[in-house]
């Protein structure tokens, strides 16, 4: 808003045809829209995440897809709601508010680089005691105390008279305790003197774990899939547990959630109402169901589904799981005693998925991607099966429109697997038209 302010002073005074004050700006609810809006996008595309963004160029780089995304909705709704604003009032603006916005970010930087604000930092735990992970230390301590939080180490055993610039936390028999005790978010295997076999295993039974987890160098055939490269210090770090979905793919992707999400609500909002009086006159309880799922890097999340079951359901999901002739489990079955009138009908259709529309915008699911599972089930994974969640979980997934619910578990996490190793916007734009023609068939949804 103070932008928009300060252009529009200075607008008489720059080139370009001359226009009265009065004429620049003759809704003064813009500057209160204005803001509203860039605060919601740069929201829903992570600009204000700075966890995940642990170095100034990144963020700028991320500020500046998002800023361009900004202003392309802003001169959108400009068009269609307040078309009598000065056209180069809104391009100055637009140059006006990036400077100010790159300014602002590295004056925030530099403040948090100074003040090591520890509560906003992402923790850090190092596996290995060597002058690699010493130096990594040090360097979290001097340069990005302002967004890591170095908890401590562990390794085979606890060194013996050796000073640490953090704590021994414990053994790596104990490690996935110990991640789940101290709410570590970011490991960093430092250690070079694993075997492969014993790494790879490592690695392996960390993926389970909501965690990010970077490799020092020499081992960088375990970066199974599109490995990202980040330097810390002047250390270069590859990231194995990276989400695979980046930069440019990551911010095209998140675009096209959000217009389909915003497009599908102004057009669905009535049968939302429609569907929700449906439920509460069907049967008692909640018309909206949260079910806790796991995300992308394993992390849990509350995933938003109309409800098709009658309220105490997921209690009895041992009542009707059934095993195949290969003794696995299958917990989705036809005829399930556990639904409702209304919510046969709404599975049928697909309908119940509406409300993940807001699961989208929030950043939770994407349209596209691997179904969320329940966290149950992924207690029975195997290690393969955890690059599901190298990418956001989606509304519909190339499994969906590869057989729906007529497929094994199994199968459907080859389908997943297929997707991430292969992802492309249009992959994902043929997967959504696919959906269509067969939730329109009702193959398979049940």
């Amino acid at each position: 808003m103070i932008m928009l302010l300060v252009a529009e002073h200075f607008r008489p005074f720059l080139p370009g045809e001359q226009v009265a004050p009065s004429f620049l700006v003759q809704n003064y609810s813009i500057y209160f829209f204005c803001p509203f809006l860039f605060h919601v996008l740069f929201s829903l595309t992570g600009v204000y995440d700075y966890k995940r963004i642990p170095n100034l160029p990144s963020q700028i780089t991320r500020l500046t897809f998002s800023y361009a995304l900004a202003v392309w909705v802003f001169a959108g709704v400009l068009f269609f709601t307040f078309r009598e604003t000065s056209r180069l009032l809104v391009i100055y603006f637009t140059f006006i508010n990036y400077i100010a916005l790159i300014v602002v970010r590295y004056a925030i930087w530099s403040v948090l680089k100074k003040r090591h604000d520890q509560n906003n930092a992402a923790s850090v735990l190092i596996v290995g005691i060597n002058d690699t992970s010493n130096v990594l230390a040090k360097t979290i301590y001097e340069e990005l105390g302002s967004v890591f939080r170095l908890i401590g180490f562990v390794d085979y055993e606890a060194p013996e008279n050796l000073e640490l610039p953090a704590r021994f936390l414990g053994t790596i028999e104990e490690l996935e305790e110990i991640v789940s005790q101290n709410e570590v978010e970011v490991i960093i295997i430092a250690k070079t003197d694993y075997d492969y076999g014993y790494l790879e295993s490592l690695v392996r039974d960390l993926a389970r774990l909501p965690v990010r987890i970077y490799l020092a160098p020499d081992y960088v055939q375990l970066a199974l899939v599109e490995a990202e490269v980040e330097q810390i210090g002047n250390m270069i770090l590859i990231g194995i547990r990276e989400p695979v979905i980046q930069g440019g793919k990551r911010f095209s992707k998140r675009i096209m959630d959000i217009a389909i999400s915003i497009a599908l609500f102004l057009l669905a909002w009535p049968l939302l109402i429609v569907i929700w009086i449906a439920i509460k006159i069907d049967s008692k309880g909640p018309a909206i169901f949260a079910a806790s799922r796991v995300g992308e890097g394993g992390k849990i999340f509350k995933m938003y589904k109309f409800r098709t079951m009658f309220v105490g359901s997921e209690n009895l999901q041992h009542s009707v799981t059934e095993t195949d002739e290969h003794g696995r489990k299958i917990y989705k079955i036809k005829d399930d005693p556990r639904i409702t009138k209304v919510g046969r009908w709404l599975r049928q259709t697909s309908l119940d998925e509406l409300p993940q529309m807001f699961n989208v915008l929030k950043g939770d699911m994407s349209w596209v991607g691997p179904r969320p599972e329940q966290p149950f089930i992924t207690k029975e994974y195997e290690h393969w099966q955890w690059q599901r969640v190298l990418v956001p979980p989606g509304v519909t997934g190339w499994w969906q429109v590869s057989g729906r619910s007529d497929l094994p578990m199994h199968l459907n996490t080859n389908y997943d697997v297929y997707y991430v190793r292969n992802y492309s916007i249009l992959l994902d734009l043929k997967i959504l038209i696919r959906t269509v023609v067969e939730v329109l068939r009702g193959k398979g949804a049940y």
